[in-house]
């Protein structure tokens, strides 16, 4: 694998001799993600998907260390077989996805609201910079904190400062016990009631509001998670019906993956929202978080909708832009002190700007 390696160097700094820029992929399943290309782009791509396979493992301390290459599924497998997973839930978006990809896409799942997010669980990377070297950042247990922050930096940067070529990440034990409770509620209700448990003290490991055919109406699905104790005095607190074990598997691996059909819809906005902000009424929404990340589905006004979504504190992504214009950024506007931090991480990762321009700021 070292002969990989070696050969993805020489392809950067190639590009970089020749001013020509390198768009990232491993599986390419998350290439719908970000700034799109112009149609004057012309880049070469920097295929990391030969350079795989996990490098270490120790159930024990909870730490996988892994090629940017290797296959989500397959990482997933080996920790299923020791009775863990990654606590975050990623979205796989098909068999091909990589944990190079997971991880600069910086993607959590249903489990993020009880579990965190997937960029406190990444412990170290090794970066392929625009000079043709891998540094190393972070280590492979959470007290090494020399470096860590950068590491945590890269997750979700989208390849705009280097190419991830592995990551050390923390893991976690599967939850002995789970169960599904299915409410019939309207969004407000449901949002209101997301709320109420939020200040007890109740397993819950995922919520999902999903729209009925009829106006008004829907479901509230509610994952609890832990011992068996917890997760029967979960239940009893939480009411509605009980979802049978296979349908709700399947729903929350399709909510997961996205492939449920509510995100088969274009445009597709992707909100960041306090939960205790109600109901927005712009259109077919489905919400996950307890009401803190809402999905909107159909035609908006983007500056509109951002204004209004940045005044109750939070933002709003252009997830799939479907036939929107270029012009529509995908990313919610920085503010401008964050812009400069930006600006100043670019200069000093990558400042040829080799690596996926425009990816995830329309300037660079």
């Amino acid at each position: 694998m070292e002969f990989v390696l070696s050969e993805l160097s020489e392809q950067v700094v190639t590009a970089r001799a020749a001013k020509r820029p390198l768009m990232i992929r491993g599986g390419g399943t998350r290439l719908f993600y970000g700034e799109p290309m112009s149609d004057g782009d012309t880049p070469g791509w920097l295929d990391l998907s030969a350079y795989h396979g996990v490098i270490g493992y120790e159930p024990s301390e909870l730490v996988l260390t892994a090629r940017a290459g290797t296959p989500l599924a397959q990482i997933e497998a080996l920790l299923a077989e020791q009775g863990q997973m990654l606590a975050f839930e990623p979205p796989r978006f098909g068999a091909a996805g990589t944990l190079g990809g997971c991880v600069s896409a910086g993607l959590s799942g249903p489990r993020r609201m009880a579990a965190g997010a997937l960029a406190d669980f990444v412990l170290g990377t090794r970066l392929l910079n625009a000079d043709g070297n891998v540094l190393r950042f972070g280590g492979e247990v959470m007290k090494n904190v020399a470096g860590y922050d950068v590491s945590r930096l890269l997750a979700g940067s989208l390849g705009v400062l280097g190419a991830l070529v592995e990551i050390s990440i923390k893991v976690v034990p599967r939850p002995r016990s789970e169960a599904t409770r299915v409410l019939e509620l309207d969004e407000a209700g449901a949002l209101r009631q997301c709320l109420q448990w939020r200040a007890r003290p109740l397993p819950v490991s995922a919520t999902a509001w999903v729209p009925g055919d009829t106006a008004g109406a829907g479901r509230l699905l509610v994952r609890l998670s832990g011992n068996e104790s917890a997760v029967r005095q979960g239940q009893e607190a939480v009411g509605g019906d009980a979802l049978p074990d296979d349908q709700a598997q399947a729903f929350w691996l399709g909510l997961r993956d996205q492939t449920h059909v509510f995100f088969h819809q274009r445009p597709l906005w992707r909100l960041s929202l306090p939960p205790r902000v109600p109901a927005l009424d712009l259109g077919p929404t489905l919400h996950e978080w307890g009401g803190g990340l809402r999905w909107l589905a159909g035609d908006q006004d983007g500056a509109a909708l951002r204004a209004r979504v940045q005044a109750l504190g939070g933002s709003a992504c252009l997830y799939h832009r479907g036939g929107v214009s270029r012009d529509v950024a995908t990313f919610h506007p920085l503010a401008a002190g964050v812009m400069q931090i930006h600006r100043r991480l670019k200069q000093e990762f990558d400042p040829s700007s080799v690596f996926n321009p425009r990816r995830l700021v329309q300037e660079f």
